[in-house]
């Protein structure tokens, strides 16, 4: 058995690392899944990050000094030297780290993973870690990273692909209620996002949910704006900005979704399976 979990003589769960490259959505859950899993997490974020989902994305942390998703919290930290009192008071640290190695220097991870969901490797390498994760396309299993998670919607969800790569990115958004492309908002220019309506609001077909300086966006179907990014934000034209859910419960605005917490129990498989082999 390698370094880790299982037996009471290695390592316990609860001092198991994990890096995480990322704090949005996707990242997110993969986060809080595996704190909930009595493991040591922390993540990574750039200095200006844009949230859809904003409301269960740990990187808002940076804006707002600390972001609860499901009654965890993750607490935005200056350096790699306050992690430790962030552990110890149960909160998830986050610090604007990209490529991560200043924090992993520091925290000597046991699991790294990527989850910036780039859809291409931005520099993660196999060395990073004992165990290096890579969150959909853009990794090989065996070359770059020791196991990638499938995060296309489907019967594959979550799986752990051990050599090989994931499935190619489709570019369309899953199908929820009847909707894929519908229920995306994106801007028609370039400007200055201001949103019109906020998250869990109610909105009819053609209703404007934002503008891009005086251009507005506006929804396609009815249902609860799900997804918004913070205002004034700088926008390109054609840039994904918010979400509407068909469904219309607007608790699913303030919840992880099934695909975030399919791909946060595939992490956990993995990490599990590595080290208790």
């Amino acid at each position: 058995m390698k370094k880790g979990i299982q037996a009471k003589s290695d390592k316990e769960i609860d001092e198991v690392i994990v890096l995480i490259r990322g704090a949005g959505e996707m990242a997110s859950g993969v986060a809080h899944r595996l704190h909930q899993s009595h493991f040591k997490v922390c993540m990574l974020e750039i200095p200006h990050p844009i949230a859809v989902r904003r409301e269960v994305s740990f990187c808002e942390a940076i804006y707002e000094a600390e972001k609860e998703v499901e009654g965890v919290r993750s607490k935005f930290i200056s350096k790699p030297e306050e992690i430790l009192s962030v552990w110890k008071d149960g909160k998830i640290p986050i610090l604007v780290d990209p490529d991560g190695e200043k924090t992993r220097r520091f925290i000597k991870p046991d699991v790294f993973v990527d989850a910036i969901m780039a859809k291409k490797n931005l520099g993660t390498h196999i060395k990073k870690a004992p165990l290096v994760i890579g969150l959909g396309p853009g990794f090989y299993a065996g070359k770059d990273v020791h196991i990638v998670i499938e995060t296309n919607r489907g019967h594959d969800l979550g799986r752990l692909i051990l050599k090989g790569a994931a499935e190619p990115d489709t570019g369309t958004p899953g199908n929820i209620g009847g909707y894929t492309v519908e229920r995306l908002l994106k801007t028609m220019k370039k400007g200055v996002f201001h949103p019109q309506k906020w998250i869990g609001d109610r909105v009819n077909k053609g209703s404007v949910v934002a503008v891009v300086d005086d251009f507005p966006v506006m929804a396609k179907i009815s249902g609860i704006v799900r997804g918004l990014i913070r205002e004034g934000v700088e926008v390109k034209k054609g840039m994904k900005v918010g979400d509407i859910d068909p469904r219309g419960k607007r608790e699913f605005c303030f919840t992880i979704s099934d695909k975030a917490r399919a791909i946060g129990g595939g992490v956990l498989e993995a990490i599990l399976y590595w080290f208790n082999r």
